[in-house]
């Protein structure tokens, strides 16, 4: 795989659904069923949107997960909570913890209420600098990065702008394709 370079298999840009970190977790909602529908039936499908500051710059990332755990606020007094499973936790001390912090106590009816007043910027998540590749990078470089990471997916740059994006998906799709072809 060593010949084969990120660019070789990078989504461009062009046509990804973003949005500004000023807008609202309800605009973020809209932007993602858009992405949806324009998915629908195309080669390339997306599972998050892009976030972009004032200078249109892409700063981070929205998922279906973001959204959701935007609409309960205790999550950000718990420590990496996205990380918890990870890490081995059982299903006893996630339960504790769901009642410790007395997560989702509030009734869904809130929901039309909270969506227009959360700003995308406070759940979003924030690139690092791990999630990053050059276009003319190895195939071999960009996953190690994303194991190491344990990535979804990075964004591939060329003199430092985002072009694209290189998705764990297409680059196991690339890895099947091979370890398949060696069948006897």
């Amino acid at each position: 795989m060593e010949n084969i370079t990120v660019k070789d298999m990078m989504v461009p840009l062009t046509g990804f659904v973003s949005i500004s970190e000023d807008d609202s977790l309800f605009d973020a909602v809209q932007a993602l069923e858009k992405a949806f529908d324009i998915d629908e039936g195309m080669k390339y499908q997306r599972k998050a949107i892009l976030v972009s500051d004032k200078d249109g710059k892409v700063v981070g990332k929205v998922s279906q997960l973001d959204i959701i755990r935007a609409l309960e606020p205790k999550y950000d007094q718990m420590d990496s909570s996205r990380a918890m499973s990870r890490f081995g936790f059982n299903t006893k001390f996630i339960g504790t913890m769901f009642e410790q912090f007395n997560l989702w106590s509030k009734p869904l009816d809130e929901i039309c209420r909270k969506a227009p007043l959360i700003k995308v910027k406070r759940f979003m998540y924030t690139l690092t600098e791990g999630e990053y590749v050059d276009q003319d990078a190895s195939l071999n470089e960009a996953v190690h990065k994303l194991i190491i990471g344990s990535h979804q997916s990075l964004l591939v740059t060329k003199e430092k702008e985002i072009i694209g994006i290189l998705r764990l998906k297409d680059v196991f799709k690339k890895v099947s394709s091979r370890i398949n072809a060696c069948k006897l």
